[in-house]
This record gives C-alpha cells, structure tokens and sequence, in this order.
C-alpha cells in the first residue's frame, strides 16, 4: 500500500466549526450558527493571549532611535515585548526591562546616553520607552515581540496557528459553543480542551538547555 507523501493537512474556518458544533452534538444550519462561532473563535484567541507564549506570534523588529526621543509608540498588534537590544557600531548591547514604578522612580528620566533599560507602557496602544534618552540618531533598537492572533474574518481562510494546534482550536471552540448551545455538554468539553491545550503549549517551547547563574552574596565583616 502506498502512503499519500501528502504533509498538507489544513481545516479553513468553516470545516473547524463544523467540527465544532459536531462536538456539541449539533448542525450548522444559517448564517447566524457561522457568525455567532466566529465571533467564539476570536474570542478565544484573545484568551490564548493571556495564557502564555505561543511561539508562533513572536516577531523580530527594528527600530531606528532618534536623538532626544525616549518614546516610541507601537501598534495595537503587540501585546508584549520579549528581548530588546542597542546595536550601536555593529555591536549589540541588551537592555533591561523594568517597571512602570522603576521608570518612575528614575529622578531625571531626560538624562542621555545609550539607552540601558526601557519600559513597556501595555496600553490599548503601547508604546515603548527608553533610558537613559537616545544621545545619537545613529544606533537602533532589535527586539522580539509578541503580536496579536489574526481574526478569523470568513470561512474560506485558515486559522493564524500552526497545523499541530489543530486539536486545540477545535476542542476550544467546541467549549466555547456549549456554553451557548449545549450546557449539558460544558464540562466534558471544557476538560477536553484544558487537555488538549496543555499538550499543545507544553509542545510549543524552546527546546534548550536549562541554564542557572547563581547570585551569591556575602557580608564582609
């Protein structure tokens, strides 16, 4: 028997909800049933963006600083930043995240120099700022961030996450419907997709080895 040496398997949004409401027990049957479980649908990627890091999302960046111009406003596409760095004369130098009562605990926050740490201002609009201020126009900033899940906007078009979160997607939806459609099933697809969840964000991890740097202290009579 000759296997397929297919390696393209993909469900676009409507055969996910179809699989959805098949869970639940039930058919979608008018337009309605399509909107109400794409509406489920990006709601849960909202959900998915406070759970953790889903290592697809993450994006690499530049910025280029300008001199006297600690601020620099981002998009609503970013929901966190990960690594950032200076690179100045072809070297990179990382900087340091700190809070918002670090930054404002800084007495001259209009000091120059090249920029050692910044803070990530997580508003509706966020937007990134430096210290100490940029001294120069000429260095730039490289960073990884975390960006937004696309929307599931029609039923021809496939989910922004990868083939192995598949199971995931669907059993979330299936919880997602139940809650609407068919309470006598919430609990058993509730667990089904914490399950399945589980599995796929303990897969989508960086596979490296654990590294410790202990921070020994002592007091000198």
């Amino acid at each position: 028997m000759a296997t397929s040496n297919s390696r393209d398997f993909d469900l676009d949004v409507a055969e996910i909800i179809e699989e959805a409401y098949e869970r639940c027990g039930l058919e979608s049957r008018t337009g309605y049933d399509l909107k109400t479980a794409r509406r489920s649908l990006n709601i849960m990627f909202a959900e998915w963006a406070n759970r953790g890091l889903n290592l697809w999302t993450v994006q690499q960046e530049t910025q280029a600083l300008t001199s006297g111009t600690a601020t620099y406003a981002l998009t609503s596409d970013y929901t966190d930043l990960l690594e950032v760095a200076v690179k100045r004369s072809g070297t990179d130098f990382m900087m340091t995240r700190m809070s918002r009562g670090e930054y404002l605990n800084i007495p001259n926050k209009t000091q120059t120099g090249r920029p050692t740490q910044y803070y990530f201002d997580r508003r509706t609009t966020p937007s990134l700022i430096l210290w100490p201020t940029p001294e120069n126009s000429t260095d730039s900033l490289i960073y990884y961030y975390v960006r937004r899940i696309q929307d599931t906007d029609t039923q021809i078009n496939t989910t922004d996450a990868p083939f192995r979160f598949l199971p995931c997607v669907i059993a979330g939806l299936s919880y997602y419907l139940a809650m609407k459609k068919a309470p006598d099933r919430i609990q058993l697809l509730k667990s089904v997709y914490e399950e399945e969840f589980q599995r796929a964000s303990d897969e989508d991890d960086d596979r490296v080895p654990l590294k410790l740097t202990p921070d020994i202290k002592f007091l000198r009579v």
